[in-house]
């Protein structure tokens, strides 16, 4: 049974759990809403105390009901880690979820969200070594972090980002796919595209898996146990294949 959508209060008073500052929870102000598809939507949110990360990390988003009932997700942060005080989480909207549908259906500019972060150390890309980044749906949010940090330090390590959709109107973030960058649509693509609609297939990923080259995978489990298997049939060692998995309660 789904709880229904809870309003957002205050921070608790408690005293900072281990492991510093990241593990505290602080009150964020959200500061932009954009739609970016009919069921994903980004939030700029800002962190008086600020955020620095990796890409690939994620934060803990909670929502706290007046009689104490609380629930908590991850999202992968999207945006490049510029030292400022603002981050932006890539949210798709979950019929069961309860998190997901508050943040679309109630959250407006200017409300306070509870959040604690950065977490993650495993999926994370630190611009020094070249990688080939595979992303399902929303599942493209850190891996855009990836590709901002990229343009934004020229210096870094090459990077391709492969980003798989069903069509067209699926695809977040549409303005800003570049030239380290392709779209496989699966059931429709726009006219003229010159690959038709299909699953991802290995030739999608074959002129990006190169030698020296560490993979990233992040979407829903079947897409990532799919793309991690064309990564291996090309000859990319499984142990240098970095996978993230997103669900209705991850």
């Amino acid at each position: 049974m789904t709880d229904p959508p809870l309003p957002v209060i205050g921070p608790v008073s408690r005293r900072p759990p281990p492991g510093g500052t990241r593990r505290e929870w602080q009150t964020a102000t959200v500061s932009g809403i954009a739609q970016q598809t009919a069921r994903m939507k980004s939030f700029r949110l800002h962190l008086p105390a600020g955020s620095p990360h990796t890409p690939g990390q994620h934060v803990v988003v909670r929502l706290t009901a007046p009689d104490g009932y609380t629930a908590s997700r991850s999202y992968s942060i999207a945006s490049n880690p510029t030292g400022g005080s603002e981050i932006e989480l890539l949210v798709e909207r979950l019929d069961e979820g309860e998190v997901s549908t508050y943040l679309h259906e109630d959250l407006q500019v200017g409300d306070p969200l509870e959040l604690r972060g950065p977490f993650g150390g495993w999926f994370v890309w630190n611009g020094q070594q070249p990688a080939v980044l595979v992303g399902g749906g929303s599942g493209v949010a850190p891996l855009m972090a990836m590709v901002r940090h990229r343009r934004a330090k020229p210096a870094s390590a090459p990077l391709h980002l492969v980003v798989s959709v069903r069509s067209p109107d699926d695809l977040p973030y549409a303005g800003e796919y570049g030239p380290e960058s392709s779209v496989v649509y699966t059931r429709r693509a726009p006219v003229g595209s010159a690959r038709p609609p299909g699953r991802l297939a290995a030739h999608d990923l074959a002129a990006h898996v190169l030698p020296g080259r560490i993979a990233y995978v992040c979407g829903s489990s079947g897409f990532a146990d799919h793309a991690s298997d064309l990564l291996v049939e090309l000859g990319l060692p499984a142990s240098d294949i970095r996978v993230e998995r997103y669900g209705a309660t991850s």
